[in-house]
């Protein structure tokens, strides 16, 4: 049966394409999703962006046909713009002209109407408030990855016999053929890891025997650089060990690194201590400076009032940063001298050299980052969208860091399945350019209290 897909102005925001989505039903906009888009339309944020890019869509929809009897789409089904049912009643305290409100007397006029009419909305209020009034709801799942427990990890536990660990010290290759993993029935199959996948490989009867090793799409290798340093760090668990080997791994063959995990687990700390390390120890060929992102941060209009550089804008958004740094400086300070100083000049000098430098994700729109050691931390705040075109930005001699936790997400639109960390996470999963490593509260790194909090609260 056919169906009328009523959008939200949210699904339309955070994908403008969505129109073209749902094949042969067909797609009803209200006249208040048409206001909503409209107020967007000026801001130069990626909102408004989408708000634009739907404007011309409809506006090219509107040439070939009529919006308000129906406009055939591509997959079979016809769009129209829907200003009738001002006459539908809704539970009485409800405002009749609040904006969702509107869209529910929409919904309910269509089902009155006889239409099999489903509202989608990325707002869980106004899900909810459609079913307490009989009106069927979906999510929009277009760009929406796997839950959070369900998604690529980067890291795997899997089983071999004493004999073949043995061989793969000595060799340096494992064949995936020889690796087993158990599933919830404890019934040993085969393994088949993903391009560039971790592997914690444990021995079928000896417990103390193990090894860790890296799938690159022919069989499995040991790690080349679990026994480094870099700036001074010690790698303190073996998920450390991944991320620091991922990390080192350079440009050429590692251009793009994903770290998920929960706070306190030394992402943002280990990605600026290598990336230190590659510019000041090794004086890589690859990274002339560090460059580090928080989109976090308005990145609207509104920084353009604020007084000050742009450093001097994003200044307070980089205290983490700074925080790190002054533990990073403190390390590599005490490994070459005894006698006192001070980091914070030390900082400084990092900054003012031009060995670091911070900037708003708004102005990587647009560029080629070419030669650079790109830290994008709080990465969960980032849409599919705004991943992507940070990515795509990457040019020759670049390595990207996207590094965050998709269980802190401070963006209104977003959540664990639609954040950008966890959709590139997922759509770059196999890929022989990414390295991934997810971590848990068993890594946190910060202090006793801090991983029992997590544990706890």
């Amino acid at each position: 049966m056919k169906k009328v897909f009523v959008l939200d102005t949210n699904v339309i925001l955070q994908t403008p394409y969505s129109l073209f989505y749902f094949d042969e039903h067909d797609i009803v906009i209200a006249d208040i999703v048409l206001e909503e888009l409209d107020r967007f339309k000026s801001e130069s944020s990626e909102l408004g962006a989408h708000a634009r890019e739907a404007a011309r869509i409809l506006d090219e929809l509107r040439g070939k046909g009529n919006l308000l009897t129906g406009v055939d789409l591509p997959g079979g089904g016809k769009l129209r713009i829907e200003l009738n049912h001002v006459h539908i009643d809704l539970p009485e305290g409800w405002q009749n002209e609040k904006n969702d409100n509107r869209i529910l007397r929409v919904c309910k006029g269509l089902i009155e109407n006889g239409e099999n009419a489903i509202l989608v909305s990325k707002d869980i209020f106004l899900r909810i408030k459609a079913e307490v009034i009989g009106i069927p709801v979906q999510d929009f799942f277009a760009e929406q990855v796997p839950k959070y427990d369900e998604q690529y990890r980067g890291v795997a536990d899997v089983y071999a016999n004493d004999q073949d660990i043995a061989e793969f010290y000595k060799s340096g290759i494992l064949s995936v053929e020889q690796l087993m993993i158990y599933d919830q029935n404890y019934q040993g199959k085969f393994f088949v890891p993903e391009v560039n996948e971790f592997l914690i490989i444990k021995s079928n009867v000896n417990i103390k025997n193990s090894a860790l090793g890296r799938f690159n799409g022919k069989h499995v290798v040991p790690l080349q650089f679990d026994n480094e340093k870099p700036f001074g760090v010690n790698a303190r668990s073996v998920y450390q060990k991944f991320i620091q080997e991922s990390l080192m791994i350079e440009a050429d063959k590692a251009p793009l690194v994903i770290i998920k995990g929960p706070a306190g687990t030394a992402k943002t700390f280990y990605s600026l201590a290598v990336g230190l390390h590659k510019i000041l120890h090794e004086h890589s060929r690859y990274y002339r400076k560090i460059l580090v992102c928080r989109p976090n941060i308005k990145m609207d209009e509104d920084i353009g009032f604020l007084p000050g550089t742009e450093e001097e804008k994003i200044a307070p958004f980089m205290r983490p940063i700074i925080d790190n740094l002054e533990v990073l400086i403190d390390l590599d300070m005490k490994r070459k001298y005894s006698q006192e100083y001070d980091n914070s000049f030390r900082i400084q000098e990092l900054f003012d050299n031009g060995i670091i430098t911070t900037e708003a994700i708004a102005f990587i729109r647009g560029r080629s980052i070419v030669n650079q050691w790109v830290l994008i931390d709080e990465a969960q705040n980032l849409t599919p969208g705004q991943v992507k075109g940070i990515i795509t930005r990457a040019g020759n001699g670049t390595k990207i860091i996207l590094a965050g936790d998709p269980a802190q997400i401070d963006h209104p639109f977003l959540d664990a399945r639609t954040n950008g960390l966890s959709f590139a996470s997922e759509k770059m999963k196999g890929s022989a350019l990414c390295f991934q490593v997810s971590l848990t509260e068993k890594e946190c790194e910060r202090s006793p209290l801090a991983y029992e909090s997590s544990k706890r609260m």
